[in-house]
């Protein structure tokens, strides 16, 4: 069941969704070969407890971190480690602070110093998916508009979509009803509504689109392990309008002229 917010909620919710947005600016400044992503791990954790909120990832079904670490071939879930960042590397950074009772939730890959211009194109494709998605997001449409928008741009690229994971509703929860496939039928699923809040997140391979979880139950990753990369945003639809309540505006400040 879709939970609709009210007035009240939509604020909170905007709070919730500008601290995810500092976050992950704060990750773009640690983001360089030889940092681990344990290093990263650690000051996330102290970043979002000193803004007076939680890492709502942290202990969700077990799950051991604040952030899902997503390097190269992983897809989504990745843990914290020893691992080193290497120039040429890609990495996903899936976030979800929870401020007063609500969460914002969004993604960003960097690309790690200079990185090969078949992975960049990859990067750029799928976040320029993201804001496809958003178009398609509008009051009156469904929720397979915005699936059918992920799907198309990027298969008409030669990229695949995985079709395992998904974006979702989120508020007081980070998971809601409706899901929100990065594939599907325009004028399937849901009528979107105002009063909604959603995350859009393709996640978008250079091979093909099957994955496999680890043996730790969580790590996702391409089967062929070829790159892939993740961009999300959450968005609400207010009095008819679609308004995007993440931003990433803090990591473009930080990368400058690096921003993808």
């Amino acid at each position: 069941m879709t939970c609709l917010k009210t007035p009240e909620d939509m604020q909170k919710m905007r709070e919730a969704c500008a601290l995810a947005s500092e976050t992950l600016g704060y990750i773009a400044t640690m983001i360089a070969p030889g940092v681990t992503t344990n290093h990263i791990e650690m000051k996330v954790r102290e970043f979002i407890a000193d803004h007076g909120a939680r890492a709502a990832c942290l202990g969700y079904g077990g799950f051991p971190a604040a952030v899902c670490y997503e390097v190269n071939e992983t897809v989504v879930h990745g843990f914290p480690s020893n691992y080193s960042l290497r120039e040429g590397d890609i990495i996903g950074t899936d976030l979800v602070v929870e401020l007063d009772g609500f969460n914002g939730d969004m993604c960003y890959t960097f690309a790690v110093g200079e990185v090969s211009p078949e992975v960049m194109a990859l990067c750029r494709t799928t976040k320029e998916s993201l804001y496809k998605g958003i178009e398609a997001c509008r009051e009156g449409n469904r929720i397979g508009d915005i699936s059918n928008a992920v799907q198309t741009y990027c298969e008409s690229r030669g990229y695949s979509v995985v079709r395992e994971m998904c974006g979702h509703g989120i508020g007081r929860s980070m998971h809601e009803d409706p899901e929100i496939c990065n594939y599907g039928k325009r004028g399937h699923g849901p009528m979107i509504r105002s009063g909604m809040c959603l995350c859009i997140e393709p996640m978008i391979n250079l091979g093909s689109r099957h994955i496999v979880i680890e043996r730790d139950g969580w790590t996702c990753r391409t089967r062929d392990r070829k790159p892939s990369a993740h961009y999300e945003h959450t968005v609400a639809v207010v009095d008819g309008e679609t308004e995007v309540l993440t931003s990433f505006e803090p990591v473009k400040r930080v990368l400058g002229d690096k921003f993808i």
